[in-house]
């Protein structure tokens, strides 16, 4: 299996850029194989260059406007795609590869574009939730979607007579169209935020289609085309799914080219923690994992190609704060050597260097200068000190593998400091990633604060990884004071909801063959009032009242695998899950925001018995597990002790022989799970609670007796005190 030794070199640094806004033009020729390179900026500048002698050269450069988030190539079908379009708010611009613009078409879109397809003389775009199709600049399709659109793709037109958009929505559905209408819907293990042509063309029938999810999966989609017959539909398929058993970060962009020469276009990702993967295909077809480089910032676009040089394959990618970079099969080495073997810089590199010196101190010279220039009109009496604006990329997403939410910071600039408040109940978990020191502030949960810690970040740190578990049932706010090492200093707050249900997640399944409970709910509600109150308890949830007269989600907890179903309507809702502290949580919530408007509502529930042992049976396996795992670690600080006095530990048990030979693995494991235990503990205690409270019983008193039966842990015995107690 051939490995790949790719080297980074960086080009230029634009503007802060959004996914997929970078583009390869096609070579010009036999005789120049080499690639120009597109991109734009939310500074809303369009630049195209080429690379001579490892320096950009402008081919064109639009003047700054309108923030831009997106380029696509386009062209007639069938011929070379080098026409440059992009999207700026609600208008598209289209350029020809000398930098003359031939398109200004605004689309009178409600909201601002945020992804697009060009195929032809057709344009395909779409907004938070609207999608519309263009046909010569003409509005042919449009569709109101359920959740939010996150990117679009076309099946190849030339390849499939029949025009079929695929969406891929927040909600984890692609949903493939046809006209304006759905033709069906594709789940998926996680919200798909990136679509990409199988190698390039959609595989041998055009159909296959790349995704990537903001969880860190990749997954081969293949798209079930119409027969002749409009009753007939081939159904999708599943090919392959990559799990993220490394919680790498979420994708962002996917491209296919043929870095390892062997004739097969390869799969190369790029992800929202700097990550840069290279995957070929064995004989099955299945992807293998070739290459791995890591970038300091969020990767939003990567396109394979030949830039630097006609001979040598690279990728180039595009990071959050503008950073455009080669990852080049070119190897970077010194090519002659010197007397005794002395290294001789080659004349090319050493003039970039002297050239590269020379321009850092004049650019330090201007900061002295400016700095001297800032402080005489900072002792003015009327002087004004300038806040210096800056842009966070922030993301809040929970992580099905943990039941935990990772809170991603990227700035542009370095970050300084970063402050962490809560208002809420919430544990702080270690990330690997991380090189930033943290430290924790004395709290009065009395005054509504129950977390203060702080975050100081090494130099040239411009991404932060947080990872928090919360607790269900108890919601609140958690903050965010970003500062970045700027003059004066400036900090930007961002809020994040903990929600009541915070570990639910989304699913398209509700098995109701498990003893499900039951709440009931009737008054005098709108649609969107009762929507409104289902989002403030669970998250993703879009904000948009859902079209028609009845909404219907399904949920499963990520730490308990439990379910949840919300059906309503103006009225009336219906909640069904297996976990009877779910149902209390909602009907205390609800009933509370109910209040808030002073709306009247009629509660009724039907308990199920049978939900309390079953629910036992999930939380088993997790409890007992950890009971064992807090057993071991107990005893390791007496088993390494008498390892130490005795020079033969022979006569100890197999079981405290592996104990002692895990001992790391085993304290590691247990320091990444802190207050695990304790949170089962408070679940199975809320349930126990929220079981007779349902029937009108306070059972407070016996907490005590039930942590003992916790103690001394059976599972038959626990199940018995429930059914016994009351």
């Amino acid at each position: 299996m051939m490995e790949l030794n790719l080297s980074r070199v960086d080009y230029l640094q634009v503007g802060i850029t959004s996914p997929k806004s970078l583009k390869l033009l096609p070579p010009a020729g036999k005789k120049d194989p080499t690639q120009k390179v597109v991109v734009a900026d939310h500074n809303g500048v369009l630049q195209c260059f080429s690379l001579k002698k490892g320096e950009p050269n402008h081919v064109f450069k639009t003047l700054p406007g309108n923030k831009m988030v997106r380029v696509e190539l386009g062209g007639p079908l069938g011929q070379v795609r080098e026409k440059i379009f992009v999207a700026t708010g609600p208008e598209v611009k289209g350029f020809n590869k000398k930098g003359k613009q031939f398109l200004g078409f605004d689309t009178n879109m409600s909201e601002s574009i945020l992804a697009m397809h060009v195929e032809g003389a057709d344009l395909f775009v779409s907004g938070n939730y609207i999608y519309n199709h263009y046909k010569d600049c003409k509005d042919t399709n449009y569709y109101l979607c359920q959740d939010k659109v996150n990117d679009i793709i076309v099946l190849p037109v030339e390849r499939i007579p029949e025009i079929m958009p695929v969406l891929a929505c927040q909600d984890r559905v692609l949903r493939v169209l046809q006209d304006s209408d759905i033709l069906y819907e594709v789940e998926t293990p996680g919200p798909p935020s990136t679509l990409c042509m199988y190698a390039g063309t959609g595989g041998d029938e055009g159909n296959e289609i790349l995704y990537g999810t903001s969880d860190g999966r990749i997954g081969l989609v293949e798209i079930g085309r119409t027969m002749a017959s409009p009753r007939r539909r081939l159904a999708p398929s599943h090919r392959w799914e990559l799990p993220n058993e490394k919680r790498n970060g979420g994708v962002l962009c996917l491209d296919n080219y043929d870095m390892t020469a062997d004739g097969i276009l390869d799969l190369v990702v790029g992800r929202d923690d700097g990550l840069v993967e290279i995957y070929g295909y064995d004989e099955a077809d299945e992807p293998i994992l070739r290459h791995t480089t890591t970038c300091s910032e969020s990767v939003t676009s990567v396109q394979g190609g030949r830039v630097a040089n006609g001979t040598f394959d690279e990728v180039v990618c595009t990071t959050y704060a503008g950073w455009v970079i080669g990852l080049t099969t070119h190897t970077m080495t010194e090519k002659a050597t010197g007397p005794g073997g002395a290294r001789v810089v080659d004349r090319d590199v050493q003039a970039k260097i002297i050239h590269l010196r020379q321009e850092m101190e004049a650019l330090q010279q201007k900061v002295i200068q400016e700095r001297e220039k800032y402080q005489v009109t900072a002792q003015h009496k009327n002087a004004i000190s300038a806040v210096p604006q800056f842009n966070i990329n922030d993301k809040f997403v929970l992580n099905k593998e943990d039941a935990s939410y990772t809170l991603s910071l990227e700035v542009q600039m370095a970050i300084d400091n970063v402050l962490i408040q809560s208002d809420v109940p919430v544990d702080l978990l270690d990330v690997d990633k991380n090189s930033a020191v943290v430290s924790f502030s004395a709290c009065n949960p009395e005054e509504g604060n129950y977390l203060l810690a702080t975050y100081r970040c090494q130099a040239n740190t411009t991404r932060l990884e947080i990872k928090v578990r919360s607790i269900e049932g108890q919601y609140g706010t958690l903050q965010a004071y970003t500062t970045p090492r700027l003059q004066p200093k400036t900090c930007v707050v961002k809020q994040y909801p903990i929600k009541p249900l915070s570990l639910h997640q989304r699913t398209h399944v509700f098995d109701e063959n498990r003893p499900n409970c039951s709440l009931k709910l009737m008054g005098n509600f709108s649609l969107a009032e009762i929507h409104s109150w289902v989002t403030f308890c669970l998250p993703e949830l879009p904000e948009r009242t859902p079209a028609g007269d009845t909404a219907v989600f399904h949920f499963v907890s990520t730490f308990l695998d439990t379910q949840l179903m919300c059906q309503y309507k103006k009225g009336e809702g219906l909640f069904k899950s297996d976990n009877i502290s779910t149902i209390s949580i909602l009907k205390d919530v609800l009933t509370k925001e109910a209040t808030k408007k002073k709306i009247r509502l009629d509660i009724s529930y039907d308990i199920n018995e049978e939900s309390v042992a079953h629910l036992l049976n999930l939380i088993h396996p997790k409890l007992e597990y950890q009971l064992v795992l807090a057993k071991k670690v107990q005893i390791i600080d007496a088993l390494k002790e008498l390892q130490v006095h005795e020079s033969d530990t022979s006569f100890l048990s197999a079981e405290y022989q592996q104990i002692l030979q895990d001992a790391e693995k085993l304290q590691e494991e247990y320091k990444k799970q802190p207050c695990c235990l304790e949170r089962l503990y408070g679940m199975i205690t809320d349930l126990f609670i929220d079981k007779f409270k349902f029937k009108g019983q306070n059972v407070k008193s016996k907490v005590p007796l039930l942590i003992e039966h916790l103690d001394n842990y059976d599972l038959g015995q626990l199940i018995q005190f429930f059914n016994a107690s009351g």
